[in-house]
């Protein structure tokens, strides 16, 4: 290689290596695997006080939450919206009795998000939630954002059967 070319290719642009795909930074039009089922991402919503976003996920005409959150290790929560209704976020129980199952307020907070796509909230803004677990190890989330009220049913899912597939 000639000095002339040595010295061009210090000089020339090098395109940045990409890093890896994070799951936090999955957005509407990906393509994840959760649990040996692919599904597309059409919406999320992120909270900002915490480090934790919740996936829109469908698959054909199934729609579920996958609920991503770092702490001192990623934690993988997949969810089914139910039904159910709550009068006041004022009167929440700390146990909650359904389909034979008692649930325990395990964490409450609050803070702002942020949606994108097509998300159980279609605005940003603040957001109240609380997070429940039964003895079995099924998880209960009530979430309030405008004067609604949101409930999920699922369980937490091993890091390994979650897989970015493709994304944007």
């Amino acid at each position: 290689m000639s000095v002339w070319k040595r010295i061009q290719n210090i000089f020339a642009k090098h395109e940045l290596p990409q890093g890896e795909l994070s799951l936090l930074t999955v957005g509407p039009g990906d393509v994840v695997e959760v649990s040996l089922s692919t599904y597309q991402v059409t919406g999320k919503t992120r909270n900002l006080n915490r480090n934790a976003v919740m996936l829109t996920l469908q698959d054909g005409s199934r729609i579920r939450y996958l609920l991503i959150e770092e702490r001192e290790r990623t934690v993988y929560q997949l969810y089914d919206m139910i039904d159910g209704r709550l009068d006041s976020p004022e009167e929440i129980p700390t146990t909650i009795e359904m389909d034979d199952h008692a649930y325990h307020l395990e964490e409450q907070y609050f803070g702002k998000v942020t949606a994108l796509g097509s998300a159980p909230f279609q605005a940003s803004g603040e957001q109240h939630v609380w997070q429940y677990q039964s003895d079995d190890r099924r998880l209960l989330r009530i979430e309030w954002q405008d004067g609604r009220f949101l409930l999920y049913e699922g369980e937490s899912i091993l890091p390994a059967d979650v897989q970015v597939l493709r994304g944007t």
